[in-house]
């Protein structure tokens, strides 16, 4: 299991919390929390460490993550 250091883990809350404002309201559940943030997750474990990157990984799921969990 990979370690992340403190200000990785800050970027990485800052990305979901901003990545979860593209949703709308209704549709940002718990569970399509927890997809996202395993999306960040695991670009964050792939190598990927800037806001933009993770951002923007997260932002390119949105669509999948919401097809399978409704």
């Amino acid at each position: 299991m990979p370690s992340f250091s403190p200000a990785l883990i800050q970027t990485m809350r800052a990305v979901l919390d901003e990545v979860i404002t593209k949703i709308p309201p209704e549709q940002a559940t718990p569970c399509i929390k927890a997809a996202l943030a395993e999306c960040i997750l695991r670009s964050a474990a792939a190598g990927q460490t800037s806001y933009e990157g993770l951002l923007a990984s997260a932002s390119q799921q949105i669509q999948f993550i919401l097809s399978t969990m409704i």
